[in-house]
């Protein structure tokens, strides 16, 4: 196990890296209050169906998501990606708990749109870590393998259809909503190949058929 977390340290630290700044970008988000994400759409509109909480209606799309992978990669379905959805989860509660977005002096449309880059860069650490890809991601991945689509097409696809799906649940569209749809699924890519270029970051995510973060348990990632 030693000799695993050492081998690995530098992937366990982007992945970290990618989880804050992806933590701090939502936070900063949420703070702006001008739209919700894709996800929190669909959550939302399913609330008023469905006697839920947010944190368990994202976390039954997250099963779906998972049981889609499993079942298409005909392998065990991951754990890791719901040690990503706890640990990031957490985090914005602190940072929202602490005010951090509201200690930036900017208005609401630049908070917002500072809080995208970074969800958008977050994003592309942890995918290029190949530790704890998130639900979602792994099934985008996937397509991206399979159907040869680029990554930021296979992406937005997903969350159009959960954006589309929430607003007729009756969830709540806004423009942060289409800023966060545009903006962030169609930045990873490019983020992930600077990433590569700038900081000669191996992207673990979309260079293997079967990303790392599928094996069961953070640590095996």
């Amino acid at each position: 196990m030693r000799r695993h977390v050492a081998r690995h340290r530098g992937r366990y630290a982007v992945y970290l890296m990618g989880c804050l700044l992806f933590s701090t970008g939502a936070a900063f988000f949420i703070h702006a209050d001008l739209g919700t994400d894709p996800l929190d759409v669909f959550a939302l509109g399913l609330l008023e169906h469905a006697p839920l909480t947010i944190g368990i209606a994202q976390a039954l799309v997250a099963v779906v998501c998972l049981a889609v992978w499993a079942g298409w990669n005909r392998r065990r379905p991951p754990v890791s990606p719901f040690v990503t959805f706890f640990l990031c989860g957490s985090v914005i509660d602190v940072l929202r708990a602490v005010d951090a977005a509201g200690l930036v002096p900017v208005r609401p449309g630049a908070l917002m749109l500072v809080g995208v880059l970074l969800c958008t860069y977050g994003s592309a650490l942890i995918i290029m870590s190949g530790i704890g890809i998130r639900a979602m991601d792994l099934v985008a991945i996937t397509m991206t393998h399979r159907w040869r689509w680029p990554f930021w097409a296979a992406k937005g696809s997903l969350e159009l259809i959960l954006l589309v799906t929430g607003y007729l649940l009756g969830g709540p569209v806004g423009l942060g909503t289409v800023c966060f749809l545009v903006l962030v699924d169609t930045l990873i890519q490019p983020c992930m190949w600077l990433n590569a270029r700038l900081f000669s970051l191996r992207n673990h995510g979309l260079d293997r058929p079967v990303p790392v973060s599928a094996e069961p348990g953070p640590a095996t990632a």
